[in-house]
């Protein structure tokens, strides 16, 4: 029996009960890492000596006869824009490569407050600003199914560290489907909650109206595990929502039948690979069997996604990273004339070329004499396409649609041209713009091989209903049951 790669939830039972313990688990997890890492590389930072100390004192609570917490035991990965005290934390961005934070990220708390164990922290796309997990000042993380092929990004690190079994489950961030795009890539779950659902404390900023925290795991019932225990009110976050917090397990196992599925007309266009057509297909069917009903529905102004998204991105990457001067932490160059040319210099070495394209756009479309033409029209856009989703929701339950056009594709084949890989987010970004709720869980597979996920949107606060669809369409399925060959599980 290898426990470190059970779900969460199965993990637990096992320390209930006394059939395995927490520092048994914690080295072979680090056993199965060192044995992996080098097929993958999905960790920038990992923290064997305190992962240890963690689980002797967890294993100690257990011994006495208490339960330490929800995730007590579980070992978790953390990607490497969410704070964490102590423990280096770098966007995967050479500005912030000796970035040591003296406080945690409200998820990072949470979790450590339920007593999961902190493995360490996942490569990324640099500041989030990528799909494909190439854009690393580090390295590449490679997608455990295919080492020639990308793990999806942002969140790459993460997702890849979950497939590979080198975590049982991860927190990611998703803001325009950083989340979700890996996670199908990878053959995972993932969720991006409501904006504000979750508390962004702590998460360093890419598009603050877009950012959320996340969450990737084996199976729903992980994923739901763990927004139960990121979810509720942070008075030290502006956004956060005082929401009513529903209980995500209690409809797990609840019949889908009377419910209504959408399927967006706009969303089954030209572009779309014959085998992601195929899946969603596939999954219609499954939910028309399970007992749903499938409705057609409109979302008229979809083909403003992108453009909307990249200016509301960009703009706020250009405020948000501004803060990076050399001045007070971050990288500073070194042989500068003045407080200009150092400046200049820190942010020309410390940012890569995807992050200074973001910049340099955002800052454009915020100039005088363009902000109008360009950022107002686009909050004025991302409100109809927000009136799109209402009027979409308000006939079905949830929307289900393709996660991304392709599957995981090799490297290289898109990182030269920045355009096709915005593409590759045209079926997440709207949910960010929107602010919703949406859960990616495995649907299929390609030809060869890869998988591919199926997305599921829902109205605002409305998880527990994804939770719901999305794990009965898990346990009627295969495909969240199939692990990766290419990497020693």
């Amino acid at each position: 029996m290898q426990p470190w790669k059970m779900p969460a939830h199965a993990l637990k039972q096992l320390y209930l009960s006394r059939e395995a313990s927490v520092p048994e688990v914690v080295t072979g997890m680090f056993a199965h890492i060192k044995q992996t890492e080098p097929a993958v590389d999905a960790y920038l930072t990992l923290c064997e000596e305190s992962a240890a100390a963690q689980a002797q004192a967890i294993q100690k609570r257990y011994d006495q006869g208490e339960d330490p917490g929800l995730l007590a035991g579980v070992p978790m990965a953390v990607k490497d824009n969410l704070c964490t005290r102590n423990i280096r934390t770098t966007c995967a961005s050479r500005m912030l490569e000796n970035f040591t934070p003296p406080y945690n990220a409200a998820a990072v708390e949470k979790i450590l407050a339920e007593g999961a164990i902190l493995l360490g922290k996942t490569n990324m796309d640099e500041f989030a600003m990528g799909s494909s997990t190439e854009y690393s000042y580090f390295k590449k993380t490679r997608n455990p199914w295919n080492p020639q092929r990308v793990p999806g990004g942002s969140s790459g690190g993460s997702a890849a560290a979950v497939a590979a079994r080198t975590a049982v489950c991860a927190l990611g961030s998703d803001t325009g489907g950083s989340v979700r795009q890996p996670a199908s890539f990878c053959g995972v779950v993932g969720v991006k909650p409501t904006y504000g659902r979750f508390s962004r404390y702590g998460l360093i900023a890419y598009a603050s109206s877009l950012d959320q925290v996340g969450v990737l795991s084996q199976d729903v019932e992980d994923c739901a595990l763990l927004t139960k225990v990121l979810s509720g009110y942070d008075p030290r976050d502006t956004t956060s929502a005082d929401e009513k917090t529903d209980d995500y397990l209690a409809g797990l196992n609840q019949s889908v039948r009377g419910l209504t599925l959408g399927i967006p007309k706009e969303y089954y266009r030209e572009g779309i690979h014959p085998d992601v057509r195929k899946a969603v297909e596939d999954a219609i069917g499954q939910f028309q069997t399970l007992g749903a009903a499938v409705k057609e529905v409109s979302l008229p102004h979809t083909e403003d996604c992108l453009p909307v998204y990249y200016i509301i991105a960009c703009a706020e990457a250009s405020s948000n990273l501004g803060r990076y001067d050399g001045v007070q932490y971050g990288r500073r160059a070194s042989g500068y004339r003045d407080l200009s040319d150092m400046i200049l210099k820190s942010r020309s070495e410390g940012f890569g070329p995807e992050v200074q394209r973001r910049i340099l756009l955002g800052t454009y479309v915020l100039s005088a004499g363009y902000y109008d033409a360009y950022y107002k029209k686009a909050q004025q856009v991302r409100t109809l396409l927000k009136q799109d989703f209402d009027e979409a929701l308000s006939q079905c339950d949830c929307l289900l649609t393709p996660v991304s056009p392709v599957t995981a594709f090799a490297f290289g084949e898109k990182s030269g041209n920045p355009v096709e890989m915005y593409l590759t987010d045209i079926f997440t970004v709207s949910v960010n713009i929107a602010g919703l709720p949406a859960l990616v869980v495995p649907g299929g597979q390609d030809a060869s091989g890869m998988p591919c996920g199926i997305q599921l949107v829902g109205k605002p606060f409305g998880e527990a209903v994804l939770f719901k669809i999305a794990h009965a369409f898990e346990q009627s399925t295969p495909w969240h049951s199939l692990t990766p060959k290419e990497v020693a599980l």
